[in-house]
Formats: C-alpha cells, sequence, structure tokens
C-alpha cells in the first residue's frame, strides 16, 4: 500500500481544513488508517484511528471534540477532518496504515510522506 497525504497549509487559530490520504492498493479497505503528527523538535505523536470499516474510531486527548477521522473505502481515501485549530496543532501530520486498530506508531506498517498544517495565532 502506497500513501499520499495532502490538504495542509497555513490556517488562523479557530479554522478549519481537512486532510486527505489517498493509498493505492486493492488492500486498502482491510487496513486500519491512522494519522500521526510531528511538531518541530518532538516526537511523533498519534493522533486518530480508524478501523478497517470505518465502525470504530479513536483520538488522542488534545484533538478530540475537534478532529474528526473518516474513511471511504470506494475512493482508497482516510481523511481528517480539523476544526478549531489551535496553534498548538502546527506539525507534519501523517497517514498510516495498520494491520489492525492501532495507536502506536510500531503497529503501522506503512506511512505516507507527510503533510505541513501551520495554525498561526
Amino acid at each position: 500500500v502506497q500513501l499520499q497525504a495532502s490538504g495542509g497549509g497555513l490556517v488562523q487559530a479557530g479554522g478549519s481544513l481537512r486532510l486527505s490520504c489517498a493509498a493505492s492498493g486493492r488492500t486498502f479497505s482491510t487496513y486500519g488508517m491512522g494519522w500521526f503528527r510531528q511538531a518541530p523538535g518532538k516526537e511523533r505523536e498519534f493522533v486518530a484511528a480508524i478501523s478497517w470499516s470505518g465502525g470504530a474510531t479513536y483520538y488522542a486527548d488534545p484533538v478530540k471534540g475537534r478532529f474528526t477521522i473518516s474513511r471511504d473505502n470506494a475512493k482508497n481515501t482516510v481523511y481528517l477532518q480539523m476544526n478549531s485549530l489551535k496553534p498548538e496543532d502546527t506539525a507534519v501530520y501523517y497517514c498510516a496504515g495498520s494491520g489492525g486498530f492501532a495507536t502506536k506508531a510500531r503497529s503501522y506498517d506503512y506511512w505516507g510522506q507527510g503533510t505541513l498544517v501551520t495554525v498561526s495565532s
């Protein structure tokens, strides 16, 4: 599976962005998908995960209630809708694919190249 993330950019605090992650390969619908982020000088951290069917989702506490992960298996795409953005959300965001439903980076086998989100105050 190859993953291509897009949709990052510069937004003011309080604004919204939607990230997309397009996957190649016919097995996309069998993979759990996740979003991670890495801010400058910090370790990569978990943001959100969604099961292969989309029936289960999980969020990190800092984004709960503001971010929504979803997927369209017919389009081989997973999304991250980000609302009420804060300057501390500034990071490179990565999508990733896993054989299960996971929150740990080591559980993910496939990674996209990352897309930069910058939130100005």
